[in-house]
């Protein structure tokens, strides 16, 4: 019997003070239904992006899309998986950091060049794409949307006639920035990886086919085996005789995204070689190892701060506390609540156990501050039920500087951690008798990689690839 498709509630509009992710991405080639086995593979990534998702697939002649904004229980449903038939297929959930949230820029994209049909969904950001979109338009392209995912496109066009990995090849030669894309057309895959590897990118097989995800917790859920990962600097093609892989660039130093692992990937998965779910409890040893106040109990403020404060609390010895209960039902949107109910935004998503928490010295553990915003209205929260003294620790440095790379706080908002000036600063915003975060020595020591495999930009302003000129500008703002 066919699997139905499931219903998911998000709640991360709720919780505006957290970064985003800016998408996921899903192909499968050589399954009878591959629409409905990239729709799971969608619903698998959901953490990667709520604001659009969409499906291109091919039955080897005709090409079908689908696209919506929304969930991806919300755009697809079994009577639109019924109008994607075929044997390939490649997804994509969306969440802008390039481009506006509208349906002119949800993903796969879908363009028509000469007898043949390419879609691309891409995650991470380009760097140069307004340079190069300047320059495409000054020579007659015509876009049909604002993100920076189109200009490969438009880079390929004029090489085509050389054959697809040749026009890839010489399209990804002029990009410069983040990218994990896959593209399909009639009858084949493929699957791009920058040569710095900023973001994640796996290969699978699926009952003779092939898959490819951003996160291996897809292949988990479809019943995938995980075979490796796309590396660096490759590009992938897939068709009726297998895979083929090309390296058309230069060795160069991997620059993988550290917060990839501190907290964008599901914990389930496997990114860059680690276990994601290890790898967090790691980080937690190693704040445990820093610095150790007067406290009763370690908790998380769930979801985000669970495995590192599962690991304080295993290298401490001090009880683990579940002392916030999250709502996972909190939709994605709900009731204004009135101003005398001010604090329900709050207390709707995580609502404390008082009998546990009162009266006691209590340590936070959490994965990261960006705003503070959202920090400070849960621990405000706490204060109301009379906890003694609220101390946290943050499983990652103090994040000083904008991403350009994909992240949302490219140059969004303000970062409590560059207009602030030391940790005592930030607590006090907060509302904390102490607040301590994890030293970069610390923080690259859990992963069990080396310093030089990751991009830290976030935290040290060593970009490893030139910001926008706007960009630059903020960060020398901040300097």
């Amino acid at each position: 019997m066919t699997p139905s498709l499931p219903e998911v509630f998000d709640d991360a509009a709720t919780d505006p003070g957290r970064p985003r992710e800016e998408c996921g991405i899903f192909a499968i080639y050589g399954h009878e239904d591959a629409a409905r086995v990239a729709y799971f593979g969608l619903f698998a990534l959901q953490h990667r992006g709520q604001e659009s998702a969409g499906i291109v697939a091919s039955d080897g002649c005709r090409v079908s899309e689908h696209k919506g904004m929304g969930l991806a229980s919300a755009v697809f449903k079994e009577s639109i998986l019924q109008k994607l038939p075929g044997s390939l297929a490649i997804g994509h959930v969306r969440y802008s950091t390039t481009g506006s949230s509208t349906i002119s820029n949800a993903q796969p994209f879908l363009a028509h060049v000469g007898e043949e049909y390419y879609a691309l969904g891409h995650n991470g950001n380009i760097v140069n794409a307004q340079k190069l979109r300047t320059d495409l338009e000054n020579t007659g392209s015509i876009f049909q949307s604002t993100m920076d995912s189109e200009v490969i496109i438009h880079l390929m066009a004029p090489h085509l006639k050389k054959g697809l990995s040749e026009a890839l090849s010489l399209a990804l030669k002029k990009v410069e920035g983040a990218y994990s894309l896959v593209m399909l057309t009639r009858d084949k895959i493929v699957a791009a990886r920058d040569p710095r590897g900023f973001r994640p990118l796996a290969l699978g097989r699926l009952n003779g086919g092939w898959v490819v995800a951003s996160e291996t917790c897809a292949f988990d859920l479809v019943g995938a085996e995980y075979i490796r990962d796309v590396e660096p600097g490759e590009i992938l093609i897939i068709d009726a005789q297998g895979y083929q892989s090309l390296k058309p660039f230069q060795p160069t130093k991997h620059c993988h995204c550290i917060f990839e692992l501190i907290y964008f990937a599901r914990p389930d998965s496997q990114i860059f070689g680690q276990n994601v779910y290890l790898c967090r409890k790691r980080l937690g040893r190693e704040l445990a190892r820093e610095y150790r106040p007067d406290v009763d109990l370690v908790m998380p403020f769930p979801d985000s701060g669970n495995y590192a404060a599962l690991g304080y609390a295993e290298e401490s010895g001090l009880p683990f506390e579940m002392g916030m209960i999250r709502n996972h039902y909190v939709g994605r949107t709900f009731i204004q609540p009135t101003q005398p109910m001010r604090d329900f935004a709050v207390r709707v998503k995580l609502n404390p156990v008082k009998p546990l928490l009162t009266g006691k010295k209590v340590l936070i553990v959490e994965d990261s501050i960006i705003r503070g915003t959202t920090s400070r209205n849960r621990v405000k929260n706490l204060h109301g039920i009379g906890i003694r003294e609220i101390h946290m620790v943050i499983s990652c440095p103090p994040t000083l500087f904008p991403c350009p790379y994909g992240i949302d706080f490219s140059s969004k908002g303000e970062l409590i951690a560059a207009v602030r000036e030391n940790e005592k600063a930030i607590a006090d915003f907060i509302g904390l008798d102490s607040l301590h975060y994890l030293t970069v020595e610390g923080m690259v020591r859990a992963t069990g990689l080396p310093h030089s495999q990751f991009c830290l930009a976030c935290y040290t302003g060593d970009y490893p690839i030139a910001p926008p000129e706007i960009l630059d500008k903020y960060c020398l703002e901040l300097k």
